[in-house]
């Protein structure tokens, strides 16, 4: 837990100093529509981690083997969300959809895509 209280320090840098690697098919969301996407829906990763982005703006991840953190969440311009977590800390992804699927690009350059819904 101390790893991540760490990395997310380091990643927690101004959206405007971020950058972040796309490949071609990326395809970037404006702020409303990216809030819409997000807004009252689960994202599972491959590795069962879960972002929850629930409608009032909370948010929640919980890791694969459990442990849950806990913020609240909005969106920015260029596909950017911005997670405030209870600690202070900010952690800001970009939001990409490419070939019908979502993908979390971090700012240090790392891929994470979203598994599909089901049902």
């Amino acid at each position: 837990m101390k790893a991540w209280v760490l990395t997310a320090a380091i990643l927690a840098t101004p959206v405007a100093a971020q950058e972040w690697t796309t490949r071609e098919g990326d395809t970037v969301f404006d702020a409303e529509a990216l809030s819409a996407r997000l807004s009252g829906q689960t994202l599972v990763f491959y590795d069962d981690g879960r972002s929850v982005y629930e409608a009032d703006g909370k948010y929640n991840y919980t890791y694969g083997g459990g442990g849950t953190w806990f913020g609240h969440w909005e969106t920015k311009g260029d596909s950017v969300v911005c997670v405030t977590f209870v600690t202070g800390v900010e952690r800001c992804d970009r939001i990409v959809e490419n070939a019908g699927k979502l993908i979390v690009l971090t700012a240090d350059g790392q891929r994470f895509p979203v598994r599909p819904q089901e049902g």
